[in-house]
C-alpha cells in the first residue's frame, strides 16, 4: 500500500507534498493496527469457548498496539477490583510499528519521478503528526475497554519511540551523514568533525558498541535456551496448564514468542551480575536466588534456576560479559591496527584506548535502554517490579566491557604491531633465499638493423622451404615469359633462381649492432629514420628477375643444370 501511493506533479507546491507525508504517516499507523487486529480476530474466531464480544477483541487489539509502542495499560477487571498496571512491553511486537514509521519517513524523502521531495524537517514533522493522529484515535477507542492506556505513557515513551523511528528514517534517506554540529556547539567539536580520522573513529565506536550489545543479547538468549532444555518438563506442564484447547495453546505460544527478546535481555542481565527482579521481594542473580518470588504461571518463567545459593553452573554465566568485552577489544583493534598495517598508519595507544572506552559506554547505554524496555510492572504490590533494573544492568555492562575491552584492545594492538627480531632476517639468509638478480636494461635496436643482421639465417631457411614453389612467371604454357616459355612442361626451377630478391649487404655499423635478448625484443624499438616501410621488396628491374639462363641479368643461374622435362 505504501509502495503504490499516488504521485504528485511538480506544480502541486509545498502544501500537497506535506499532505502526502502526513498521509504516509497515517497509513503506516493503520497498517500496524490492522495487522494486530487481524491476528487477534483470527484467534478470537478460532477459540471455541470465547466469552467476549467482537468489541472486546477489537479493544484487546487496540491495547496490544499501544503497548507495542511502550505505553502502559491499565487492566480494570482484576480480582481485587483495583486497577492494575501492565507495563511489560513485548519487544518482538514492537519491531512492527517501529519499522513502519522508519519506512514511511524514509520513503517520503526518496525522490520519485513526478513528485517533489519535501524538506527533512517537514517530512519528519508530517509523518510523526499523521502517525500520532491515528494513535490518538486508537487510544480514545480503547478507553472504555478492559485494557485502557495510561495517558502520561502515551507521551513518554510512546511518542518518543515514534519520533525516534521517524528521525532514523529521515537520517537514512539522507545517506546517514555525520555533522555538521549545530552553530551553538563548541569550536573544538566543529574542528574534530572536520577531520577524517574523527569520523572513522566515531564509526568504529558505534559499530563496536552495537557488536557488544549483540553479543550480550546472544549470550542471554543462549542462557535461556539452555535453561529451558534443562527444565523442559516444568515448562511443558506450565504450557499445558495455561490452555486446554489448541486455539488457547496457539495464543500462549505466540505470546511466548513475542517475549523471547525480553527473555534474552533478562538472560544478559543475569550473566552481567545484577540479575532481575521477580517482584518486590525476590531477586535472581548468579550468586543466589533469594526471596519469595511472585511467579505467574508462564512457560518462559519455568527456566528459572533453583532457589538458594548459586552453583558452578550458575557462575559460568559470566562467560557472556567476558565474550562481550573480547568483542569490544576485537572490533576496536580491527580498525585501529588492521593486519599487516605499518606502525605509522595505526592508531596511537591513546586513540585505541579512547575508542574502546567510548564503545564500552555505548554498550552500557544500549544495554540500559533494552533493560528498561524489557521490564515493567505486571500488577500492584508484589508484581510492581518485574524484570531487570535498568541502571544496574547498564552500569554492569559498562564495567565489564571497559575493564576487559580497553586492556584487551591495547594488548591486541601491541601484538599486531610487534616488530620481527633480527634473527628472522638471519634465518632467511641462511635458508638460501637468493636475492633477485637485476634484470639488464633492454637495448633498443631498430627494426631495420635486426632484419639485416638476421637476413643470412632467414635466407638459409627460406631456401630450404621454397625449393618446390612454382612461381607465377615460370608456369608452363605462359607465352612471352623468357625462361618460362622455353622450359619443358613440369620443370621445377630453383627458388633462388626463380626471382628471389638479392639481399643487399648490411652496413658494418648495422652488422656490429648488438641484438637485444628475447625479453628485450618485446619492447617497442626506436624508429630508425633511414628505415623505409617497403625496403624488403625487390628493387631491381623486372627483366633482370626473368632473364634467360646465362644472360646478363642472372649470371648466377647460367651454370645451374636444366632438369629433365617430365
Amino acid at each position: 500500500m505504501t509502495g503504490s501511493s499516488p504521485s504528485l506533479s511538480a506544480e502541486q507546491g509545498r502544501p500537497a507534498v506535506l499532505a502526502f507525508a502526513l498521509l504516509r504517516g497515517a497509513v503506516a499507523a493503520g497498517l500496524g493496527v490492522g495487522s494486530i487486529t487481524v491476528l487477534v480476530l483470527a484467534l478470537w474466531i478460532s477459540s471455541p469457548a470465547s466469552d467476549s464480544s467482537p468489541g472486546g477483541a477489537l479493544h484487546a487489539a487496540a491495547g496490544l498496539w499501544l503497548i507495542a509502542h511502550g505505553a502502559e495499560l491499565i487492566r480494570a477487571d482484576t480480582l481485587s477490583g483495583v486497577p492494575a498496571p501492565v507495563g511489560l512491553v513485548p519487544l518482538l511486537l514492537a519491531v512492527v510499528p517501529v519499522w513502519l514509521v522508519h519506512r514511511a519517513a524514509r520513503d517520503v524523502l526518496v525522490p520519485e519521478e513526478g513528485r517533489p521531495v519535501p524538506s527533512a524537517a517537514g517530512a519528519f514533522a508530517m509523518v510523526v503528526t499523521g502517525y500520532l493522529l491515528v494513535g490518538a484515535a486508537v487510544a480514545y477507542y480503547g478507553r472504555g475497554g478492559p485494557l485502557s492506556a495510561h495517558l502520561p505513557s502515551l507521551l513518554f515513551p510512546a511518542a518518543l519511540v515514534v519520533a525516534g523511528a521517524a528521525a532514523a528514517g529521515v537520517w537514512t534517506a539522507a545517506g546517514r551523514p555525520v555533522g555538521p554540529p549545530p552553530p551553538w556547539a563548541p569550536v573544538s567539536l566543529h574542528e574534530a568533525l572536520a577531520r577524517g580520522r574523527f569520523r572513522e573513529q566515531a564509526g568504529t565506536v558505534c559499530r563496536t558498541a552495537a557488536a557488544g550489545v549483540s553479543v550480550l543479547l546472544g549470550g542471554g538468549a543462549l542462557l535461556v535456551a539452555v535453561a529451558l532444555m534443562w527444565h523442559a518438563h516444568p515448562a511443558q506442564e506450565s504450557f499445558v496448564r495455561l490452555a486446554g484447547d489448541w486455539a488457547g495453546r496457539v495464543s500462549v505460544f505466540l505470546l511466548a514468542l513475542v517475549l523471547v527478546p525480553n527473555a534474552a535481555v533478562w538472560g544478559a542481565a543475569y550473566g552481567l551480575g545484577p540479575g532481575f527482579a521477580l517482584g518486590t521481594a525476590s531477586t535472581v542473580t548468579p550468586l543466589a536466588f533469594s526471596g519469595r518470588p511472585a511467579l505467574p504461571g508462564f512457560p518462559l518463567l519455568a527456566a528459572l534456576p533453583a532457589e538458594g545459593p548459586g552453583t558452578v553452573l550458575n557462575w559460568s554465566a559470566v562467560a557472556v560479559p567476558v565474550a562481550a568485552g573480547a568483542t569490544v577489544a576485537w572490533f576496536t583493534v580491527r580498525r585501529a591496527a588492521p593486519p599487516g598495517a605499518a606502525r605509522e598508519d595505526a592508531w596511537s595507544p591513546r586513540e585505541t584506548a579512547l575508542a574502546a572506552a567510548l564503545a564500552a559506554v555505548g554498550c552500557g547505554a544500549g544495554t540500559a535502554v533494552l533493560a528498561a524496555a524489557a521490564g515493567g510492572p505486571l500488577g500492584t504490590r508484589a508484581l510492581a517490579e518485574f524484570g531487570p533494573v535498568w541502571w544496574l544492568t547498564g552500569a554492569a555492562a559498562l564495567a565489564w566491557t571497559a575493564l576487559l575491552g580497553v586492556p584487551g584492545a591495547l594488548l591486541l594492538r601491541a601484538w599486531r604491531l610487534r616488530e620481527p627480531g633480527a634473527s628472522t632476517d638471519e634465518e632467511g639468509e641462511a635458508a638460501g633465499n637468493p636475492q633477485p638478480e637485476p634484470v639488464p636494461a633492454p637495448v633498443s635496436v631498430s627494426v631495420h638493423a635486426q632484419a639485416r643482421v638476421q637476413a643470412p639465417a632467414h635466407e638459409a631457411t627460406s631456401r630450404a622451404s621454397h625449393d618446390s614453389d612454382r612461381r607465377w612467371w615460370l608456369w608452363p604454357g605462359r607465352r612471352g615469359g623468357g625462361d618460362a616459355a622455353g622450359a619443358a612442361p613440369g620443370s621445377e626451377p630453383d627458388a633462388a633462381s626463380a626471382g628471389a630478391p638479392a639481399s643487399r649487404p648490411a652496413p658494418a655499423a648495422a652488422a656490429s649492432t648488438p641484438v637485444a635478448p628475447p625479453a628485450a625484443r618485446l619492447s617497442v624499438p626506436d624508429r630508425d629514420e633511414s628505415f623505409e616501410p617497403y625496403d624488403f621488396l625487390p628493387t631491381d628491374p623486372w627483366h633482370e628477375r626473368t632473364a634467360r639462363p646465362g644472360g646478363p641479368g642472372r649470371p648466377e643461374t647460367a651454370e645451374r643444370p636444366r632438369r629433365a622435362a617430365l
